[in-house]
C-alpha cells in the first residue's frame, strides 16, 4: 500500500469491485495489495478466523469463475497458474479483514474501501432514480418525445465490449 501513499485512492478499489455470483466482490489478491500484506498472509488469518467469516461475507471462486477472473483482469493475470482458488470478499467481509488483520494501514485501507463500496451504491441508486423520473416524463409527455426518450436510455445503458478473434489467420472482414 505504501506505493499509493497514506491512503488508497477510492477509485483505484473502484476498480478492483467485481460482480460475482451476484455479489458485488473484491478478491483476495487485490485486498492484500490494498492492506499492504501479501495474500498468503491475508489467507492464513482468515483461516485462523474463520467464525468472522459466513458464506454471506467471503466465498471461494470456482475454476470456471478463476479463469473468467484472469481473462477479464489484466491486473490478475498471474493467477491464471496459481494452484489455489482466490477468495472473494464482500464488503462487509472486506471490512472484517481490517480486524483480523489489525494493523493501521489495514485501518486507514477499509476505510476507503467502505468508501468505495458506498459510492458504487450511490451510482446504482442515481441511475435507478434517473431511469424512474425519465418513466415519469415519458408518461406525462406524448409519443413525439419517444425518440428522445429511447436515445436516452440508450446513453444511460452500458456499451457491450466485443471481442475480436484471437491468434493467427484472416483479418475481419478478409475472404
Amino acid at each position: 500500500m505504501e506505493k499509493y501513499g497514506s491512503l488508497v485512492p477510492v477509485e483505484f478499489i473502484e476498480r478492483k469491485i467485481l460482480l460475482i455470483r451476484g455479489h458485488k466482490i473484491m478478491l483476495d489478491a487485490d485486498l492484500a495489495n490494498i492492506y499492504g500484506v501479501t495474500t498468503k498472509r491475508l489467507n492464513e488469518q482468515v483461516k485462523r478466523n474463520l467464525e468472522r467469516f459466513p458464506e454471506d461475507f467471503m466465498f471461494q471462486l470456482s475454476e470456471k469463475e478463476k479463469a473468467e477472473v484472469v481473462a477479464n483482469c489484466d491486473h490478475l493475470k498471474k493467477l491464471k497458474f496459481s494452484p489455489t482458488l482466490p477468495y472473494a470478499f464482500t464488503e462487509h467481509g472486506a471490512i472484517m479483514l481490517a480486524t483480523v488483520l489489525n494493523s493501521p494501514i489495514a485501518v486507514r485501507a477499509s476505510i476507503q474501501i467502505v468508501r468505495a463500496f458506498v459510492r458504487l451504491r450511490e451510482m446504482i441508486a442515481t441511475n435507478k432514480e434517473l431511469a424512474k423520473r425519465l418513466d415519469e416524463l415519458e408518461k406525462k409527455y406524448d409519443s413525439q418525445f419517444k425518440v428522445v426518450f429511447d436515445a436516452i436510455r440508450q446513453l444511460m445503458t452500458p456499451p457491450e465490449t466485443k471481442k475480436g478473434k484471437i491468434g493467427f489467420g484472416r483479418e475481419r472482414g478478409g475472404k
